[in-house]
């Protein structure tokens, strides 16, 4: 089975689907502890004052943020990785792949500029990218990639004269909630297959 992730900064819409891409399982996955912020670098220690909660935060008290709340995004996302391999065991399969929104690479590695635009902007979401990667990778998933803004697009094309019942199908199906996410999610999947 293959697990499809739409990422946001705290939490995620996941989608676990089948070889024929048929949904088994979907949800809404925390991906932080509660009490931590979700952005640290963008909304702690970035330029805009608008979005601090605090007074501003010096690189050392920035840098142990950052840490503090990686170290709890991988507790977050072990678990709802777990329970998503969980859903597909329930199924009768077990999770081979997960698909995630590419991410930039390019990133510094340092507290100073990751604090500076544009790099405070994307800093967080990488972070949620990373880890999610690193955890399925340690259970033995494939990783695989996907473009946002082409992924629908491109699983259509693969999918053929099947596109509207594999991705507008779950909402008809399964009912509510199946939004954009959902479907991005799932188009995911499908390009794994290839």
């Amino acid at each position: 089975m293959r697990l499809g992730i739409a990422h946001h900064l705290g939490w995620a819409v996941a989608v676990v689907a089948d070889d024929d891409h048929r949904v088994v399982g979907r949800s809404r996955i925390e991906l932080i502890e509660p009490g931590l912020p979700v952005a640290p670098v963008h909304h702690e220690g970035g330029a805009h004052e608008m979005h601090r909660s605090g007074p501003e935060l010096d690189d050392d008290a920035l840098a142990a943020l950052v840490a503090e709340v990686r170290a709890s995004v991988e507790r977050s996302t072990h678990v709802a990785l777990d329970g998503l391999a969980a859903v597909a065991a329930e199924r009768g399969g077990s999770v081979t792949s997960i698909s995630l929104r590419t991410w930039s690479t390019d990133l510094p590695a340092d507290i100073v500029s990751l604090r500076r635009p544009p790099h405070e902007s994307r800093a967080d979401s990488v972070m949620y990218l990373e880890v999610l990667a690193a955890d399925a990778a340690a259970r033995g998933w494939v990783v695989h990639l996907y473009d946002h803004a082409r992924v629908e697009a491109e699983a259509r094309s693969l999918l053929g004269a099947r596109a509207d019942d594999v991705l507008l199908g779950p909402r008809a199906e399964l009912g509510p909630p199946w939004a954009k996410d959902h479907r991005i999610a799932l188009a995911a999947t499908v390009l794994a297959d290839g």
